[in-house]
């Protein structure tokens, strides 16, 4: 049975725009399939750690072939739970707010966090990196303010779908369904996109544990 994974990078609560279309597309999954197992993991709950000097030493180790030792094996033990948590889900859903044309901190740090050798991805030095999170698949749900592909770049620049997804097909997942509201908020009526959002968030729902990974 798939386990779907919610990862939340907003800190609005029901204010978020983009937790509040998360919202629909677990709610639909529930009806198209109550039995499957579904995870919410806010990144703001206090629970991401740190990935700092410590981890940082331990990352080295790890890639020299050496066991991390004091507190830099404390700090490795906690990114390998955070990645466990992680990968044991089949399918993700990602709900990310553009912050700054790009996405929030807090995601980076679950990004980077997670990003370990031997659990996200492997390398050789020959060859280069090969993503290990196989078989997965993920759905992200992208929303910003005034930021919008139409728009001139004075309504700024994303690097945000860009660097999400770039991240996902090098870990391994090369599924991955993409849903965004973009209103101009300053100028537009915002409630069209927002119902657009909702319903493509349905219709991707509807499918998303259909299949296998492409």
């Amino acid at each position: 049975m798939n386990k779907v994974l919610h990862i939340s990078a907003s800190p609005r609560g029901p204010r978020s725009e983009s937790r509040a279309i998360a919202t629909t597309f677990l709610d639909t999954l529930r009806e198209v399939s109550p039995e499957t197992p579904i995870e919410e993991y806010d990144l703001w709950d206090g629970t991401l750690p740190a990935f700092g000097p410590d981890a940082a030493a331990a990352k080295m180790s790890v890639f020299a072939g050496e066991e991390p030792q004091g507190a830099a094996a404390e700090a490795w033990q906690a990114a390998i739970d955070t990645f466990r948590r992680f990968d044991t889900a089949d399918r993700y859903v990602f709900s990310v707010p553009m912050w700054n044309a790009g996405v929030p901190y807090i995601l980076k740090q679950f990004i980077d966090v997670v990003s370990q050798p031997g659990l996200v991805f492997g390398f050789d030095p020959a060859a280069g990196y090969r993503g290990l999170l196989q078989g997965k698949r993920a759905a992200v749900i992208y929303t910003s303010a005034v930021y919008g592909p139409e728009r001139g770049p004075a309504f700024g620049a994303d690097f945000q779908a860009p660097y999400v997804e770039d991240w996902l097909r090098w870990a391994g997942v090369h599924d991955i369904r993409s849903i965004h509201f973009r209103p101009n908020l300053a100028t537009a009526d915002a409630e069209t996109g927002r119902r657009a959002a909702h319903a493509e968030a349905r219709d991707v729902a509807k499918l998303f544990l259909q299949g296998e990974d492409k």
